[in-house]
């Protein structure tokens, strides 16, 4: 299976066997696991979001200049190729936005869904109602 979330729920992704790759382009200092550069917003059209906070203008780019770029079963196929040592498969990418705020892990998301794959954010209390 494959999530997304963020680096404050590291503890909780590894306390479910979920293998958290890193989709920034600049992972925290202190962050020491796998990453997939592939799925991380470019530096200019980043910079300009972060002066206009144009969600918009972001959407347009990183599809344009990230999605466009890439083939969602490439993509699935590299990360699988990542996680290949290790018997757990399911696998969550992160960045650093809460699920609440605008992040590109969602427009990520967004994109495997439209190519035939399920990814959903990350919630911890799906794991607990399936255990009771």
């Amino acid at each position: 299976m494959i999530y997304t979330s963020y680096f404050a729920k590291l503890k909780d992704l590894e306390n479910h066997n979920i293998i958290p790759i890193s989709i920034c382009a600049k992972v925290p200092e202190w962050y020491k696991g796998l990453q997939y550069k592939k799925l991380a917003p470019k530096y200019g059209f980043f910079m300009e979001w972060k002066k206009n906070r144009d969600n918009d203008y972001y959407i347009e780019h990183f599809q344009k200049e990230v999605l466009d770029e890439l083939d969602a079963t490439t993509v699935i196929n590299e990360l699988n190729h990542l996680v290949s040592n290790v018997n757990e498969k399911n696998i969550a990418l992160i960045c650093y936005e809460k699920p609440s705020d605008f992040c590109h892990r969602h427009l990520v998301a967004e994109w495997l869904r439209e190519n035939g794959y399920i990814c959903d954010e990350w919630r911890s209390e799906w794991v607990l109602k399936k255990e009771k």
